[in-house]
């Protein structure tokens, strides 16, 4: 109980005086975990997209490899992107390796399955007749595509939360493809592990806790933006 309460202890003070290293932590966290989002976003749209309407060979077996993908357990994902990043790698020559942009390319393979499988299930949902009314109304196809997406603008903020999510409570990605470096590839989830590695309960305890309140913070803002949509209905 002496470590949780000093745990808090530390995290307040770490937020409270403005810990250099703790703050610089903290924006690479939220910079590397919202590129992430961010790009597993612009995959994974138009890919659930046409995973939900197109009708093409194949595509209820990708369904289900984005299923299975929700799940897919991040060291692998860390382990294939850093064979593709190695110096002797298909990759290695772009020196990518124990980069932050190592650990966005990581951490958007872990969100785009999660984006592709819930956008498909969000469109899906939909009324069928919807895409008919708007193309008897003269719409465009692109401009029925925005707007089913208009439609199932909740569960597409719901994907983008369980996207983010994802991304900002991994480690085992980060800790290969990054390498805990400090001052430039560590995130508050491989110094929490670091800490504890050397016994730094508390230090640990105080990582986890501000995690915690970023990804409050973040999600905070999303379902504000959601429930306000819902009751504007």
């Amino acid at each position: 109980m002496d470590v949780l309460l000093d745990g808090l202890g530390e995290a307040v003070r770490l937020l409270v005086t403005g810990d250099q290293d703790t703050w610089a932590i903290t924006a690479l966290t939220l910079r590397v975990s919202l590129t992430a989002t961010a790009v597993a976003l612009l995959l994974g749209l138009p890919l659930g997209l046409a995973v939900a309407l197109g009708r093409f060979p194949g595509r209820r077996v990708l369904l289900a490899a984005a299923n299975t993908g929700m799940g897919l357990p991040p060291v692998v994902v860390g382990l294939f992107v850093t064979v593709l990043l190695w110096r002797s790698g298909p990759l290695g020559g772009l020196g990518l390796l124990y980069t932050p942009t190592a650990m966005v390319v990581a951490q958007a393979g872990i969100a785009t399955p999660v984006v592709v499988a819930l956008v498909a299930v969000a469109v899906q949902q939909v009324d069928p007749e919807f895409r008919v009314q708007m193309q008897g109304l003269g719409a465009s196809r692109l401009r029925s595509l925005l707007a089913l997406l208009g439609e199932a603008r909740l569960p597409l903020l719901a994907a983008a939360m369980a996207a983010f999510g994802a991304v900002v409570s991994e480690v085992g990605a980060a800790q290969m493809v990054g390498g805990n470096l400090a001052g430039e590839t560590r995130v508050l989830t491989t110094a929490a592990v670091l800490a504890t590695s050397r016994g730094q309960f508390a230090l640990a305890i105080a990582f986890g806790l501000v995690l915690l309140v970023i990804a409050f913070a973040v999600n905070l803002v999303l379902t504000l933006v959601q429930q306000g949509r819902v009751d504007a209905r």
